[in-house]
């Protein structure tokens, strides 16, 4: 009969080299990410894990995708459509460094009350998961998404994070970018974007696949006053 004492050592062996292998893979995920994080502070991203989700998508279902994404300088957004956008997903995008506590603490107070009527993810946050994590939700995901946010804030600056957020979030189907989504809506370029327009827009960022900008009055009216309580 084989010699149980000698078969422990065995698995105990195996055990610690398959944890120590899973956590050199997911020290070198990690770096990789934070490689990426760097690179974006100068390339700007050709592709995202939500576009490359999207395009897997319509490839299972055997459906039509035509992308529409365009690059451009934050220079070439409106104000307003940056103001609205700020207004809409992150009104302290410029005060907190990558997570917004207070609107956390609100949200999971909400949650407890089964009133809950907005995220507390930050643009830093959404920017991460748009690049790196697509739209699945998981704890892990979340904890994965944790880690490379600080990096995002240290190494691209809020200005960076705002251009290549803005540039790369889904606005519709096949819809990614400012300059895409203004074409599309309202047959303009993003620098021509005006106050309403900007909130109309902004107003769909939470469910681009389901909402259009011409039946967010009240979402965009929302929008619109907080706009004004920020100076804008």
């Amino acid at each position: 009969m084989p010699n149980s004492d000698t078969k422990a050592p065995r698995r105990t062996g195996f055990l610690r080299s398959f944890i120590l292998w899973l956590l050199i893979g997911v020290v070198v995920l990690w770096a990789l990410g934070a490689l990426i994080l760097v690179a974006a502070r100068w390339i700007d991203p050709p592709t995202t894990a939500v576009h490359i989700e999207r395009r897997l998508q319509a490839w299972v279902r055997h459906t039509p995708y035509r992308e529409r994404y365009k690059f451009i300088p934050l220079s070439q957004i409106s104000a307003d459509l940056q103001h609205a956008v700020i207004a809409a997903e992150d009104a302290n995008f410029y005060q907190h460094h990558g997570f917004d506590w207070h609107q956390m603490q609100i949200a999971a107070e909400d949650d407890l009350e089964g009133d809950r009527t907005r995220g507390a993810s930050t643009i830093t946050q959404q920017l991460v998961k748009n690049l790196f994590f697509g739209t699945g939700r998981s704890i892990l995901r979340k904890g994965a998404e944790a880690t490379l946010v600080p990096v995002a804030e240290f190494v691209l600056g809020k200005q960076r994070i705002l251009e290549i957020y803005l540039n790369v979030v889904e606005w519709g189907p096949g819809i990614y970018g400012a300059e895409a989504a203004s074409r599309y809506y309202d047959e303009t370029a993003a620098r021509n974007i005006g106050r309403e327009q900007g909130a109309r827009l902004a107003a769909i960022l939470p469910a681009p696949l389901k909402r259009r900008p011409e039946r967010m009055n009240n979402y965009s009216a929302i929008i619109l006053e907080r706009m004004g309580q920020m100076g804008w």
